[in-house]
This record gives C-alpha cells, sequence and structure tokens, in this order.
C-alpha cells in the first residue's frame, strides 16, 4: 500500500469514528457563539486556520488567537483549540484562561485524557493513530491534521443549513485578492 492509500485508509477510519451527536454538539456551539477564536501552533494552526477562512465566509465573527487584532474572549464566545497531543503548553494555558472567563472551549485532539481534553468543554477526539507504519508512510501530526481538516470542512454544509446559507453566499464573502 502506497502512502496516500494509507492516509486515506487511516483517515477514513478516523472519520468513521465521529458520532452524528457529537458533530450536532459541536455545530450547536458554532452557531451561537457570539465570537468564535481558533488557535493551533504549527500545522494544527495552520488546519485551524482554513476553518477560520469557511467560518468568516459564512459571516460569524471569527478570529484567529495570537493576530494583534484579535478581541479579548466573553462569556458568550466559542474557543476552538487544536492540538494533536492535547499536552500544547500554550493550548492547555489558552483553554484554561478562557474556562475562567466562562467562554466554551471546543478541543480537537487524539488524547481524550490530555491536560487540554479536561481543560475543555467539548473534546472531539481524533482516535490517536499508532502502528509502526505510520512513521514511514504519514510522520509526525499527518493523520491528526488530514483527519481534523476533513472533519471540520464537513461541518461547514451542517453549518450552512442552519445559518441558511448556499455557496452564493458563501461566494460574496470570498477573498478577492488584487
Amino acid at each position: 500500500m502506497g502512502s496516500s492509500a494509507y492516509i486515506l485508509s487511516e483517515v477514513e477510519a478516523a472519520i468513521e469514528k465521529v458520532g452524528d451527536s457529537k458533530v450536532e454538539e459541536i455545530v450547536s456551539a458554532i452557531v451561537s457563539a457570539k465570537k468564535i477564536f481558533i488557535f493551533g501552533v504549527g500545522r494544527s494552526g495552520l488546519v485551524g486556520q482554513s476553518f477560520a477562512v469557511r467560518l468568516v465566509q459564512m459571516g460569524l465573527d471569527v478570529h484567529f488567537v495570537g493576530d494583534m487584532t484579535t478581541p479579548i474572549v466573553e462569556k458568550d464566545d466559542l474557543v476552538i483549540i487544536i492540538s494533536n497531543t492535547g499536552e500544547t503548553m500554550s493550548a492547555v494555558q489558552t483553554a484554561n484562561i478562557v474556562r475562567r472567563i466562562g467562554a466554551t472551549v471546543l478541543t480537537i485532539t487524539s488524547s481524550v485524557h490530555s491536560k487540554l481534553a479536561i481543560a475543555s468543554t467539548i473534546v472531539l477526539v481524533i482516535p490517536p493513530f499508532k502502528d509502526e507504519k505510520r512513521k514511514q508512510l504519514a510522520p509526525l501530526g499527518t493523520l491528526f491534521e488530514v483527519s481534523t481538516g476533513i472533519i471540520l470542512d464537513s461541518l461547514v454544509p451542517v453549518i450552512m443549513q442552519k445559518l441558511n446559507l448556499t455557496e452564493a453566499s458563501l461566494r460574496k464573502r470570498h477573498a478577492i485578492w488584487v
């Protein structure tokens, strides 16, 4: 089995484990939030930024934690934190601060028992990938990041339906580079 076939099969198996009730819980948190903040470090952060673009295209008030223009998190807000291990210190610190404020913390991680998961309101667990093939065909966090990106993108049409949006309405907010 080649690398791409391996990645596809592993990601498919992980995605199938995400239940409809968890999807509904996440979508509900997103559509009811006053503001949405997204945080992740490294490639997890890039996955989060990609999802932030989709949320902005749906007209939601979205910010990436750490940007100079990011406002203060308040009680009715949602903070989405992406961390494979759930032990990234800055992610854990962010979750603890947000929780003290009273905002909702949604974590996407592969470790249900991590410090980050414990500090979160909602936890979406991407099952850990531990086989030896992974090290050769999909090193480091590749499987987690690809799985997370697909799951987040699959939320988009569900959110669109809840907000009565169409592709045309998203296109109106699509970035045009000049």
